[in-house]
């Protein structure tokens, strides 16, 4: 097939889930023969990445410039949700209208909702088109668990009820996108159950994400930790991971005594750029390469306490061989089998018990390792994967 890949942001640099599954799908679809045009934001040049490998074609505009001003008078005058504007471009749109008319296209895959904004468009067009829509998130969901979460900290009032007004507002809008598509893409099966919510048809199917399970098998440098070190990595501005942070730095990292906690990830946020002034947390930022750190680990954590779809963070860690304490939320979406190579841990003494347990027996922590990494490449490579979303495109009548 011919198919154009229609993204928010360039899948390149690896730094975050979206970029990492993209990448895999980009991957997966070259190495089954398909013809691949990607459309994106981006204002750096993809001549030095793997995506010329992997692509017919690379279109890139710079990305668009919303100020807080605009987005406030979004959210003041009109009934759209932050996230259906967030990365609209009149400039973007009419290009890829003229895209679409100058070339012959089996398929438009739209990558995340933030990419979608231009589904409808294509869909009043081009009636006829083929088009899926990869979700990422059930995203309405995601803001009213954030919410719920939020309006119990009286000072996140103000925010808890930003969720609340953007789950009412994606709720409408994410339904539109998915009644729009021929084929609608979650991550999980418990995505599934909530999308599938607005069509009444089977054009909802599931396709986690996933890794190359094999690149992280063996650290391309060495890192040294301090004893007994906690690991954490992820995007660190975005406000699931910083609630997790926030919560376990002040509710479950004091039950622990003698050990060190180290988040990884880019972008930290003001309410977590203090942590570091305690003396058993690092706050590394941007760092050029993850598997380094998880192989340094002797825990991995994850205390998500919001958030939906495939954890990423997760299958990185079960492949290097970590030892992982999870909490339900964070583990959500994962095969019963991966879920089993874990520890799973919800409130604060429970999960600071486990993690002092998995410290004080090594020989469970090597256990817990190989069977996470035996269990993550059974089910979460891209090569048991990609196979998952073919079988997807021909159920939908797709190419």
């Amino acid at each position: 097939m011919r198919i154009l890949i229609v993204t928010a942001n360039l899948p390149y640099l690896l730094a975050s889930g979206g970029a990492i599954r993209v990448f895999g799908i980009l991957n997966g679809l070259h190495d089954a023969g398909h013809a691949i045009t990607l459309l994106s934001f981006s204002d750096k040049s993809t001549d030095d990445t793997p995506l010329v490998n992997l692509c017919e074609k690379i279109i890139t505009h710079q990305p668009p410039q919303r100020t807080k001003a605009e987005r406030i008078r979004t959210l003041l005058t009109t009934n759209k949700a932050d996230i259906e504007t967030r990365f609209y471009s009149d400039v973007f749109a009419n290009n890829l209208l003229k895209l679409l008319r100058e070339n012959t296209y089996d398929l438009v895959q739209f990558e995340a909702i933030e990419s979608a904004s231009y589904l409808p468009l294509v869909r009043k067009h081009f009636p006829d088109m083929k088009i899926c829509f990869d979700t990422f998130n059930a995203e309405a969901d995601l803001q009213r668990v954030i919410y719920d979460i939020d309006r119990q900290d009286s000072r996140r009032l103000p925010q808890a009820m930003y969720s609340w007004i953007q789950s009412k507002r994606i709720y409408r809008y994410e339904g539109e996108l998915c009644r729009l598509a021929d084929l609608v893409i979650a991550v999980s099966q418990e995505d599934q159950a909530i999308l599938s919510r607005y069509r009444n048809d089977n054009c909802t199917k599931v396709m986690s994400s996933g890794i190359f399970v094999d690149d992280y098998d063996v650290p391309d440098k060495e890192i040294t930790l301090e004893e007994n070190a906690l690991v954490f990595t992820g995007k660190m501005d975005y406000r699931p991971n910083v609630d997790a942070m926030l919560w376990f730095a002040n509710e479950i990292l004091p039950r622990i005594p003698n050990t060190h906690l180290t988040i990884v990830g880019q972008k930290p946020h003001p309410r977590i750029q203090h942590l570091p002034e305690r003396d058993n947390i690092t706050l590394t930022g941007w760092v050029d390469t993850i598997p380094p750190y998880l192989h340094a680990s002797d825990v991995y954590i994850a205390p998500l306490r919001m958030g939906s779809g495939t954890r990423l963070k997760l299958l990185e860690a079960m492949a290097s061989g970590c030892a992982i304490v999870a909490t339900s939320i964070a583990s959500a979406g994962l095969n019963d089998e991966v879920r089993s190579a874990m520890v799973i841990a919800d409130k604060e003494t429970d999960f600071a018990n486990a993690i002092t347990d998995l410290l004080n027996d090594p020989q469970r922590q090597h256990e817990l390792g190989q069977l996470a990494q035996e269990k993550v490449k059974q089910h979460y490579d891209w090569s048991v994967l990609i196979p998952q979303l073919l079988n997807a495109y021909q159920e939908a009548g797709i190419g």
